[in-house]
């Protein structure tokens, strides 16, 4: 007979712990939270030292039957959310709602589900730290705050549906100003000068650096022409050569923001896509005859803190699979970065590095699979030695001027045998090999490459950079950067365009009125700041109240001027020349999600939408009649497809290039990856570097 409650937040949590607590503990899901603040209204007695009105959110009536029900049935309830700000409040509604006293210790917390972790945890239950719950609810009502104040003011003043976010204004804000710089930006002509040379047999590439012995940069044509004239007939003399050896370190193991980050690198992951494959991987797989195990540390974390157990696991399997070289001196220790790093947590890492991916992959779905090999993979390699590269750097005189080679490669991989982490820029970690050099070598000239290029605006934020600019700016917690991303998406603020961010005439509207009546809500030291006091309220040190006090007092004040100075805009729909089929009304430009669409004007009587869709410029390879166009899924993903459709059926994701392929005749297609743009084959083994950017034809 069962004589313990234990409560956690889903049904996936529940199974998996019952199955290591045993018939003496009845195991329960809540389904997240149980009360709230009401959606009708603000919800908070500001005058009442800002107390919530929480209500119990709607449907969770026979959830809370069922735990009350099995509550009474037992001697003992533990409250098992997760082990931060939210599982705390959860645990606190929970207590709150079947009558368990704030002295009662009942709280359970553990950072992995594993059945060592969960049985140590439940023999050191403690009491609800309300620091953490006032915490959860002084950002709570901050938000309901400024959310519940403004957004009714934008509906009457601009347009009804917007809504205003402490942080996901903020994350707007980024996106616009990110904007206004590249419309801004004027490009700077310079020039490279490659030198393709020879040394007995192998060539290699020196680029043109310095002119009597001092750095130059070429910045038109006529420069560049004059270096040119200086080495036509110079010969081309190895001057110095400087060769080193250079440590490279590990990446830390991944907290919430580098996980996501890093997923958007190297599985194409969405930050929601991310989180949500990772709670599975936290909550507990099935894996056979093993059982359910939760496979990785808890998801939510700015620590990069590992456990003593957890470090001696990796060095045994480091040793044995590597050997004992690949092992540091001393256990690697990474500081924490961010001041405001809770290092209750651990970082993100699996729950056993044992377990390696390609042994459980039978287990795992193709998402899972993937992530939790990149996050064991991550984790191993935060604990190995330092890879060990030989670098050389060679001075070539020619005339007056001097052009540089760098060549490196690796002479110990150490913890690049196993990762080595992605980056948002066009870089590559491929070695460049150089000949065997020494000063007084000639070598041969085989060509001389000028370049013309233009400097580049900076470049609009993915995912993965907004959310690391998030983080840097102390902007958010790691709970808060997946929803943050898709609210500003839902709410038609920003669109995604490449998969990069792009804000909308409404976004840009919005934002506008914002900086002119509320600027502390978007500015970027203030929202950290109130980030730092919701931390000192965690601590203990801050009283929540006196915190939400302070902020409202100026809030106010700017209320009372918006409501009385904030002129009504009339946003205009943009008319089309294109004709709705179904009413004869001209068709407008709207905005939505994935960015413009054409909507009937007679809108609401029609309810007729169509797709914008773009010629590329290339014959259907299937029918030979119609146009290659680009369009959007319902998803926004840009594929393209025949403009005789449904006549036509051809569909691809990927871009057709403008010729077929010149070895077999098949449609040729443009693919991406880290070093650029490419054209391949979709039958044959035809491939070969794009030209340029533009991609204008395949050269044969």
């Amino acid at each position: 007979m069962a004589d313990s409650l234990v409560i956690v937040e889903s049904p996936a949590k529940a199974k998996t712990i019952s199955k290591y607590l045993g018939s003496k503990y009845i195991v329960k899901a809540s389904m997240g939270h149980i009360r709230d603040l009401p959606k009708s209204q603000i919800g908070v007695e500001i005058k009442k030292n800002f107390e919530p009105k929480y209500i119990t959110i709607r449907g969770k009536g026979s959830v809370l039957k069922e735990l009350k029900d099995a509550s009474k049935k037992v001697k003992k309830i533990y409250l098992a959310a997760d082990p931060d700000r939210e599982g705390e409040a959860i645990a606190w509604h929970l207590a709150h709602y079947l009558d368990v006293s704030d002295t009662e210790p009942c709280r359970v917390v553990f950072n992995e589900i594993t059945k060592q972790a969960v049985k140590d945890a439940f023999k050191t239950p403690r009491k609800i730290n309300l620091d953490l719950v006032n915490a959860q609810q002084a950002r709570r009502i901050l938000d309901r705050l400024v959310g519940y104040k403004i957004s009714p003011l934008l509906w009457k003043k601009v347009k009804k549906g917007l809504s205003a976010g402490r942080v996901q204004s903020v994350a707007v804000k980024l996106i616009y100003d990110r904007e206004n710089e590249i419309n801004a930006f004027v490009p700077e002509e310079y020039w490279t000068i490659t030198a393709k040379l020879i040394a007995g047999t192998t060539e290699f590439e020196a680029k043109f650096h310095s002119l009597s012995g001092e750095k130059k940069e070429l910045s038109n044509q006529a420069e560049v022409n004059e270096i040119l004239a200086a080495i036509a007939k110079a010969d081309f003399v190895v001057n110095e050569v400087r060769e080193k050896e250079r440590l490279r370190n590990p990446s830390p193991p991944f907290i919430t923001s580098s996980m996501q980050q890093e997923a958007a690198r190297k599985l194409n992951f969405r930050a929601a896509k991310t989180m949500s494959v990772a709670q599975q991987l936290y909550e507990g797989i099935d894996l056979g005859s093993e059982g359910t195990v939760g496979l990785i540390t808890y998801m939510r974390t700015d620590s990069t803190r590992i456990s003593p157990v957890a470090q001696e696991e990796a060095k045994d399997y480091i040793v044995g699979k590597f050997g004992s070289n690949f092992y540091p001196e001393t256990p690697r220790q990474y500081v924490k970065k961010n001041a405001n790093a809770q290092d209750a947590h651990e970082a993100i890492r699996p729950s056993s590095v044992l377990r390696e991916p390609d042994q459980i992959k039978e287990y795992l779905s193709r998402d899972q699979f993937r992530l939790y090999k990149l996050i064991w993979e991550r984790f191993l390699a935060s604990q190995m030695a330092s890879a060990i590269l030989d670098t050389m750097t060679v001075d070539i005189a020619a005339a007056t001027t001097t052009f540089r080679a760098v060549g490196s490669k690796v002479k110990f991989h150490g913890f690049m045998k196993v990762y080595v982490e992605g980056s948002d820029d066009e870089t590559t970690d491929d070695e460049k090999f150089l000949p065997p050099l020494k000063q007084g070598d000639k070598v041969k000239t085989k060509t001389i490459d000028p370049k013309q290029h233009f400097t580049q605006p900076p470049p609009r934020y993915t995912e993965a950079r907004l959310v690391k600019a998030l983080e840097e700016m102390g902007i958010g917690r790691p709970s808060t950067y997946a929803p943050t991303l898709e609210t500003i998406q839902k709410r038609g603020y920003v669109a995604i365009e490449e998969k990069k961010f792009v804000p909308t005439e409404l976004g840009e509207l919005v934002i506008q009125q914002m900086i002119e009546f509320f600027p502390e809500i978007l500015d970027v030291e203030f929202t950290a700041q109130m980030e730092e006091e919701l931390d000192h309220i965690e601590e203990g040190s801050q009283d929540w109240v006196k915190v939400l006090d302070s902020f409202y007092q100026s809030f106010e004040k700017r209320l009372e001027v918006a409501e009385e100075e904030m002129e009504k805009i009339e946003i205009q729909d943009e008319v089309s020349d294109e004709i709705c089929e179904k009413c004869g009304s001209h068709f407008v430009y709207k905005m939505g999600r994935f960015g413009k669409f054409l909507a009937c004007s007679g809108f609401p009587d029609c309810r007729n939408t169509r797709p914008i869709v773009k010629d590329i410029g290339v014959s259907c390879p299937t029918c030979k009649e119609g146009k290659i166009i680009e369009r959007r899924s319902k998803k926004g993903r840009i594929f393209y497809g025949c403009d005789k459709y449904p006549g036509c059926e051809f569909v691809s994701w990927d871009k057709p290039a403008e010729k077929p392929c010149p070895k077999c005749g098949a449609l040729a297609v443009e693919k991406r990856n880290k070093s650029g743009t490419f054209i391949q084959c979709v039958q044959c083994d035809y491939k070969e570097e794009a030209k340029d950017d533009d991609l204008e034809s395949i050269e044969e």
